[in-house]
């Protein structure tokens, strides 16, 4: 099955289920919160429910380049299958508990858990698909993240109907099981290490373990991609935790309405992006080395007015609209990312390398959380979602005016 042409599409497959789960489950705790709040009271405080939300980030921050020098070195199917059973295993463990710090602290293990995985995921789909197909296929695979937010957006609709104990319970039981299926159908395509070569008499350079962070530090166009990749995460985390209760306050309806719009009007339009993206990057490159480059700048530019008009919309038109635009912009954008990387780093580093855009820009995902949380208790929270639009205009500039690729997929001299 390994060598069949098709299984490249099918490890596609097997880790948009994985992507899922990994959204679904953290996702859940945005939108269960007023479900929650009865038997914790603490839930109840915007800043200790933006302190709740933000463990989770810094954690999943700090593990980000740790896991992807991990999967640069190790074998990346076995860290998929251990990551997940153990964040399944987390989320149904906090059907168990029974107060704030129980929570908080689960919520810290699962950074853990899940930092493992994105990396592994994406440099694993890099490696099996070639240039032509290999923005289609990470788009593809993030529309398994879009898919999980929309579906963890109804975690407050299935808390309401039963409760939020059962509700963890059920989604952790899946992700358990559905690590156990990957044992069976999931394989590893690693890039041969360099060992002595006695035809030669010499020893071909074997990588050291911070390598691969030192020749990402010295390559100024990572420099550039990881600024960018900073300042969109910026509104992309805003949206994730905080869309539900913007919805919910600007709208005037319930959390467990707010909830299923905002995550299923968010991730549907960044499905669109992300399919639409990947199709446009890989045909554009063929033609013009910048393609993957300015398919991203694209979909940045349509997230500028969008964050404005979420911040200030009051009707469900208007809102609804503006989250499309920012869904669909984020999703051209959120496709490039590995295969831009992939246009400067070879791929014994490109897990490293998307582990340190994952630290940075879930870093700067955290600082906003915390902060619309201080802005969602003042009353301020949409001026916040519309002053995230200035900063991504700068990165817009900045990666047009700096990123210069020259070739479609780096190798090392």
């Amino acid at each position: 099955m390994k060598n069949s042409k098709y299984y490249p599409w099918l490890v596609v497959a097997l880790l948009w289920i994985v992507a899922l789960l990994n959204y679904m489950d953290r996702q859940m705790l945005a939108t269960m919160r007023p479900s929650m709040e009865a038997d914790i009271p603490e839930l109840v405080s915007g800043e200790n429910f933006g302190r709740l939300m933000a463990i989770f980030l810094w954690i999943y921050a700090l593990m980000s380049p740790i896991s992807g020098i991990i999967a640069d070195k190790l074998n990346r199917k076995w860290l998929i299958i251990g990551s997940l059973f153990v964040w399944s295993a987390v989320t149904y463990a906090m059907g168990y508990a029974t107060n704030y710090n129980q929570i908080y602290w689960l919520r810290a293990i699962m950074g853990v858990s899940e930092a493992l995985y994105i990396p592994a995921g994406l440099s694993l789909i890099a490696d099996y698909h070639q240039q032509k197909t290999r923005s289609l296929a990470i788009g593809i695979h993030m529309t398994g993240l879009y898919v999980g937010s929309a579906l963890g957006g109804f975690g407050a609709t299935i808390a309401a109907r039963f409760s939020w104990h059962t509700t963890f319970h059920h989604f952790g039981i899946i992700g358990i099981v559905y690590s156990i299926v990957l044992v069976f159908f999931l394989y590893e395509k690693k890039v041969a290490a360099k060992v002595f070569d006695p035809e030669f008499n010499k020893t071909h350079e074997k990588d050291s373990l911070f390598k691969g962070l030192a020749l990402l530090f010295t390559n100024i166009s990572f420099w550039v991609i990881l600024f960018y990749f900073a300042i969109i995460s910026l509104p992309g985390w805003a949206t994730k935790n905080w869309l539900p209760t913007l919805f919910s306050d600007n709208l005037n309806i319930s959390m467990d309405q707010a909830g299923p719009i905002a995550t299923i009007t968010i991730s549907f339009s960044s499905l669109i992006g992300v399919i639409f993206g990947g199709i446009l990057s890989d045909k554009w490159v063929q033609k013009n080395i910048k393609g993957r480059v300015y398919t991203s700048a694209i979909g940045l530019s349509l997230t500028i007015p969008a964050l404005m008009l979420i911040g200030f919309g009051h009707s469900l038109f208007h809102v609804v609209g503006a989250v499309l635009c920012f869904g669909i912009g984020y999703g051209m954008f959120d496709a490039n990312n590995m295969p831009i990387i992939c246009q400067f780093v070879s791929s014994k580093h490109r897990a490293t390398a998307y582990g340190v855009l994952n630290m940075t820009g879930v870093g700067c995902g955290a600082l906003v959380t915390s902060l619309l949380g201080k802005s969602a208790d003042s009353g301020t929270l949409g001026f916040g979602f519309a002053l995230m639009a200035g900063v991504v205009l700068l990165a817009l500039i900045v990666q047009i005016s700096f990123l210069r690729p020259k070739v479609n997929d780096f190798a090392d001299a």
